[in-house]
């Protein structure tokens, strides 16, 4: 139960985040750029993986891309006006740092999600949206569980605002979600009007 308690104070702290400036500048600029690539490492990549989808689902063109293909020619997918979203909590992950100067040449812009607003990731950032983590909800504090769960929070926080930003409505989401119980009944509604 104190994991739960835990996890739950950490997506809590999130809120002030969601009501900032930078949230929407954030949301703004999602909202606009013609692509966006998400990139993290670990369980970071795992919410920036999601990420991307949830994105794709919204019809914003998006895509994972994982910091060892990143550095090895993928980050030719980025053009002018792109936007890269990044997360590490610590802001300096090894395999991250040469991206945002490959993002800056491309003419892309950088959001980074992190608890270390003065990191090296941080401090290359268009945007930074903080990270308020406690602790871990694991008994030794070293997994990545509350981050994780504050981080897939704020994600969806971004996509509920891209949602109503953009006016995207239930009726495009059925077209392009044809398969599973959501697709079945989204078209089963749309075949009966």
């Amino acid at each position: 139960m104190e994991s739960i308690r835990i996890e739950a104070a950490a997506v809590e702290r999130m809120a002030p985040v969601v009501e900032s400036p930078e949230f929407s500048a954030a949301v703004e600029m999602l909202a606009t750029c013609p692509r966006i690539t998400t990139c993290a490492s670990g369980t970071s990549g795992i919410a920036a993986r999601k990420f991307a989808h949830s994105l794709c689902c919204i019809e914003r063109g998006a895509m994972f891309l994982p910091p060892c293909e990143a550095v090895h020619g993928g980050l030719g997918t980025l053009r002018s006006g792109d936007v890269m979203v990044m997360v590490s909590r610590g802001g300096k992950t090894h395999e991250l740092l040469p991206i945002p100067s490959v993002v800056k040449q491309r003419g892309a812009k950088l959001i980074v999600v992190t608890e270390k607003t003065d990191s090296p990731l941080a401090r290359a950032a268009e945007i930074v949206l903080p990270l308020f983590i406690d602790r871990e909800s694991d008994p030794l504090n070293i997994m990545a569980t509350s981050s994780f769960i504050a981080t897939v929070a704020l994600f969806d926080a971004l996509l509920a605002a891209l949602i109503s930003e953009t006016g995207y409505a239930k009726e495009q989401f059925g077209v392009i979600h044809p398969g599973g119980a959501v697709g079945a009944e989204l078209n089963q509604q749309k075949g009966s009007n």
